[in-house]
């Protein structure tokens, strides 16, 4: 797995991040990294065949701000060599990617949350940590809205494989993803100017401890940019679901709106405030060409699209912004 090794970059992060908070910190990447490749995973000698399938191809053009979209000089025999290396790395679950007229169609429309997200950032120049990162869609993003340098942690494997793909043709731009979960970075890591955490504090059984975590890795003076499920309520309602949560069985707490600034507060958070509140549609999540299991429309009460199977309040998610002070 030592190609694997090789496409993280990780010289180039600890180049990146000499003479910051974090430089001893990334000096220790490469034995962690070699570490968790030693222990693997039964799919990843598949999804490393996958990215080695990548055809060679230069990117003349290149738009990250405004969508994931790269193009340049390619046959249709190359097109075909693509398209079918990154179906060997499904199931696809956010973005969507533009590659050389390949379209990967996710699962999520991830460019509708972030243009709801994105209005409120202010990242030019931000050392940035988004935790939960997935395949890492919102890295380039974050690196088209201006960001100096973007860092994202996720255990999933796969996830790791379908980043190395994007960076493939791009790989001069600052943005690396480890397979790591933020229980795995040290404590009090104090290095970034924003730190993203979005759709995952739900999937957290403590989640108090969850903001508390992320508060660490920021500087002071940080922003902590949250994204998760959210129900209607006061400041003293959360709900708990009894078993499954639109068939998740890992969903702990969905907060009010108002209980999650209060938790914010309390893990010592201030300027909390919400900047949008969203219903999530079955055109924003659905079952693709790239993503064939069930999705959000089998996960919706058929006669009622206001709840879920369970008989619970559908998806609806918030994004709130918070400040270590």
């Amino acid at each position: 797995m030592t190609d694997l090794a090789t496409r993280a970059a990780l010289p180039a992060l600890i180049d990146k991040l000499h003479a910051t908070p974090l430089a001893a910190w990334a000096q220790t990447l490469p034995e962690l990294l070699a570490t968790k490749l030693a222990e693997g995973h039964g799919d990843l000698p598949r999804w490393q065949a996958a990215v080695d399938a990548l055809p060679a191809l230069a990117v003349a053009r290149r738009e990250l701000a405004e969508a994931f979209f790269l193009d340049g000089t390619s046959t249709a025999a190359q097109r075909a060599t693509l398209e079918q290396a990154l179906k060997g790395l499904m199931p696809w679950r956010k973005g969507p990617f533009e590659l050389f007229g390949v379209h990967v169609d996710t699962e999520w429309h991830s460019d509708w949350k972030w243009a709801r997200v994105a209005p409120h950032l202010d990242l030019a120049g931000k050392r940035v940590l988004d935790v939960g990162c997935g395949n890492g869609y919102y890295q380039w993003r974050m690196l088209g809205a201006g960001a100096d340098c973007v860092l994202g942690v996720d255990p999933n494997w796969l996830f790791f494989c379908q980043f190395l793909a994007m960076k493939n043709y791009l790989p001069e731009l600052p943005t690396w993803h480890l397979p790591l979960a933020l229980e795995e970075l040290p404590e009090k890591l104090e290095g970034f100017d924003t730190v993203f955490s979005m759709g995952v504090l739900y999937h957290r059984r403590s989640p108090i401890d969850h903001l508390l975590a992320l508060k660490d890795c920021l500087l002071r003076g940080g922003e902590l940019v949250l994204e998760t499920l959210v129900v209607d309520g006061d400041a003293s309602t959360v709900l708990v679901p009894e078993d499954r949560y639109a068939q998740m069985r890992n969903v702990w707490f969905l907060p009010s709106v108002p209980a999650l600034e209060l938790w914010l507060r309390r893990a010592g958070f201030v300027d909390v405030r919400c900047v949008d509140v969203s219903i999530t549609t079955t055109a924003e999540q659905r079952s693709t060409e790239w993503m064939k299991y069930q999705s959000l429309p089998e996960f919706l009460d058929p006669q009622n699209h206001g709840r879920t199977v369970e008989g619970l309040p559908a998806p609806k998610r918030a994004v709130l912004l918070a400040r270590k002070p």
